[in-house]
Parts: structure tokens; sequence; C-alpha cells
């Protein structure tokens, strides 16, 4: 184990994410969020989210919603129905967390993340009822309470035809579950907080169906045994349809392709979607695909009110401009690095999976930060055996697991002469590319930066990834 690979030329902006310019408006507004209780720490209930609602007139009623959770895939998901959403020319509001580099990066329109002068005037519009509600509370709202208020309420303020929102943790008491959505989707669940959802995937899975409305439609996708059993049952229980990846719908067929992979898809109403260019790597992404578009033809009736299938072109245009950030993106060439937010075992292994899969890498090198409360040993373990060798270090989130207990977890894994140690990410990145380096074949070298959101946002601002 090292603490440095030596000096690299390799430009990276001197600027950290925490120093990047941003509006007075939106820094007030951020350090005011910041004094609230963060978004990991949630108290069981949904008081005062809904009293929130309750003052603002109830906003979160004047549109339809598409409420999506899960464990990993959420996000790309998330993104897929609203291009698909958009492409069917409905204006949309989308609600994701966390974001990569900017909080308003959450809530967006028609596809783009509202402005900061919108956010900002937003955020002033209902001040004065987060005020009002406080102060009736035994506890403050908290920040992810406070910005779903602001989404419900930009939402209706645009007016939008149809919301995606995309839980924050669970379900049933998430603060977005003040919705009631016609449609769910359930993306794959498995274990991750599992010291507030629950020590088994059939547990985290009760948790996360609460989500499913009486007489909604639930998109679900391949889930383990526990966890299959556990939706059916609350869906069961609230009259509710389950549509189920692999039976109602799924992936026919996948291919790699420069750029992405062709796909073909089945959809509700038993229609066949051929030649879908998707510019995502991996598995995965097909299967959020899938998932995506049965949420969409359920929104629209194909498969219960009509059968048949959407506009297949329409389709086709939807899904050839879909991205998600820090998904498996690549950012810079020469070497190749690729930005990927996997934060826990499972997202871990699809990603190394899609790595393998899409990327002809002779040597890749890894980049990582994650956070303390993540099965970060998993995590690396899940990496392995596609990385050569890994640099560790941390992002500036008061979250992030020290440097030197990662460094010794990641020993554990790789063993030392794998590991070498940097406190700061930008260091971490030149070390990174100096190794992947070192092999001479600039062509097959990569960089992986992943272990966290926080991680892969900072990495953007750090390379100036626009």
């Amino acid at each position: 184990m090292s603490s440095s690979a030596g000096p690299n030329p390799y430009t990276i902006r001197p600027n950290s994410a925490d120093s990047a310019e941003q509006p007075t408006g939106l820094r007030e507004i951020e350090a005011e969020l910041a004094k609230r209780w963060p978004e990991n720490k949630i108290e069981p209930t949904l008081d005062r989210i809904n009293a929130l609602m309750d003052i603002l007139g109830q906003p979160q009623r004047s549109y339809p919603s598409i409420h999506i959770t899960g464990t990993n895939g959420k996000t790309s998901t998330a993104r897929m129905v609203e291009q698909l959403l958009n492409t069917f020319e409905l204006r949309t509001g989308r609600y994701t967390s966390p974001h990569v580099e900017s909080v308003t990066e959450r809530i967006s329109l028609d596809g783009q993340p509202i402005s900061v002068e919108k956010f900002v005037a937003t955020y002033q519009d209902i001040e004065p009822y987060i005020r009002m509600v406080d102060e009736q509370q035994p506890i403050a709202l908290s920040f992810f309470e406070v910005l779903t208020g602001m989404a419900y309420a930009a939402f209706a303020d645009a007016p939008i035809d149809v919301a995606v929102v995309e839980v924050g943790m669970g379900g049933s008491w998430d603060a977005t579950n003040v919705i009631d959505a016609a449609v769910a989707v359930i993306t794959p669940v498995s274990l991750d907080h599992t010291d507030r959802l629950g020590s088994t995937t059939g547990a985290i899975a009760t948790e996360k169906a609460g989500i499913i409305k009486p007489g909604a439609l639930a998109v679900v996708s391949q889930q383990p045994l526990d966890a299959a059993q556990a939706i059916l049952e609350h869906a069961v229980k609230v009259d509710a349809t389950v549509a189920r990846e692999g039976m109602e719908f799924g992936v026919l067929h996948r291919e790699v392709a420069v750029g992405g992979q062709l796909v073909t898809l089945r959809g509700l109403g038993g229609g066949e979607y051929s030649d879908i260019f998707l510019p995502l790597h991996g598995e995965h992404q097909a299967h959020n695909a899938a998932m995506a578009l049965a949420a969409v033809e359920a929104f629209f009736g194909v498969g219960a009110a009509r059968e048949g299938q959407l506009d297949i072109d329409k389709v086709r245009q939807a899904f050839s401009g879909v991205s998600s950030p820090g998904r498996l993106e690549v950012v810079r060439r020469s070497p190749t690095i690729v930005l990927d937010a996997a934060h826990n075992p499972a997202g871990a292994e699809v990603t190394a999976a899609a790595i393998s899969e899409s990327f002809a890498f002779t040597r890749l090198i890894g980049v990582i930060a994650a956070s303390g409360d993540k099965d970060v040993t998993g995590l690396l373990e899940a990496f392995e055996p596609v990385l050569a060798e890994v640099v560790v270090t941390e992002n500036s989130t008061h979250r992030a697991m020290p440097v030197d207990r990662l460094a010794a977890q990641a020993v554990e894994v790789f063993g030392e002469d794998r590991v070498v140690v940097e406190a700061r990410l930008d260091d971490a990145i030149e070390a990174a590319v100096t190794l992947a380096e070192e092999g001479g074949d600039l062509g097959g070298a990569g960089v992986l930066i992943t272990g966290s959101v926080i991680t892969v946002g900072e990495a953007r601002l750090l390379l100036g990834r626009k």
C-alpha cells in the first residue's frame, strides 16, 4: 500500500465541489437547508410533510403521478420515464435524489433542472409556510421534506401534466409518499439502509411496497423471492394490479452496440418494440428501460384499457435521447475515465458486469470514496475482479468513510500491493491516471471513479464535465 502514485501532468480543475461558485441566493438557501435534519436521518411519520401539503393547498393533488422506489436503478428509470412522456408531448416534473452536482437537479421540468432563479423563488414562496409547520411540529421539517414540498409546489405552479417522483428512502414513510400515484414502480430490491428499512430483502420490500396505493398498477422488476412475496401481499391487500417483469413485460433481446446497446422490449399490451437504441451501458439499463416503458404504457392504459402498443417510432426516439449522468458515464479519453455512482454491493456488481461487457479495458484503476454507513467491504469485493489496483480517498461529505478506515478494508480485499491511499479526491484521480498509463497501452487503460453519488459529483466538477 502506498500513499502516492507520483506526479502526473493530467489536468484537473483546481476547484473542489465545495468551492465551486454558486449564486448568492442559492448558497444562502443551501446553508439554511443544511441546518435541518439530513436526508439520511428519518422518522417514520408523514405528519410534517402532510401538514406542509395541507397549508400549501395540496399541490401534489393537482397532477397525476408515477412513483418509483427500489434499491438501485430508480434515477435512471425515472429519467427514462420522463423522456418517454416528453416525447409523447406531455409536460413533466421529475423529482429525484440525491443530486450529482447541484441541488437544483433534484427538481426538473420537461427534462431540465429548474433554474437557480426558479429554485430560489420557490423556496421563498413556501418558506413562510415551512416556518409555520416547524412551529407546530415537535420536530422541524427535514432537508428532504422541504425539498419535496418545493418540488410539489413547483410542479403545480408550472403547471405539469404528470409528475415522475423517485422515493428518497424506503416507501411507506418517505416524504414523497403523500402523492396518490396511479402507477407505482419498484426496481430491484437489495440490502441497503438495513438499519432503517430492515435486515432482509423481504422486510425492505415491505417498506417499499407502501407506495402502491389502492387500485393502482404496480410495475415490478425481477426480485428476490421474499421481496416478490412481500410486494404481492401488499398489492393484494390494497387491491392493486401487478405487472411483473419477465411475465407481463420484459427484455426480449439485447446486444452491445457502439455507445450503448440495441434492445427489443415486450410491453404490457403484448406489443414488441424492436431496434431500440439505448445509449447507456449494461444489462441493468436494458431492464430499467423495460420498467420505464411498462410504466408509461400503464399510465396511458395500454395492457388494461386497451391492447396494442405505443407509437414505436416515438419510443425509439425517446430512448435514443436518454442520458443518466454519473451512471457508467465516460467523461475523458486517453486514458478513459468512467464515472459510476454505485454505492452498495448490488450496484457494484451490475457496474462490474457492465464494464466487462461494454469496455475492452486491459488495465482498469479504481478511485473509490464511499459513505461510512454502507457495506463498503461488499462493494470492494464486487469491484475487485475488474480492478487492477484501487486508489482509496474521501469525498467532502460528513458521511464519508475516513480514508484510513477505507484503506484498511481495501487491503483486506485487494492486498497491500494493489492499494494506494490519497486523502484528496483530486490527488486520487491524478494518481489513478498515472497508474493507468504505466501499462503503456492508453487505448486499453481506464479509470473508474465510484463509491458514492457525492464522489461522482465532485469528480465531475473536478474534471470540468458539463
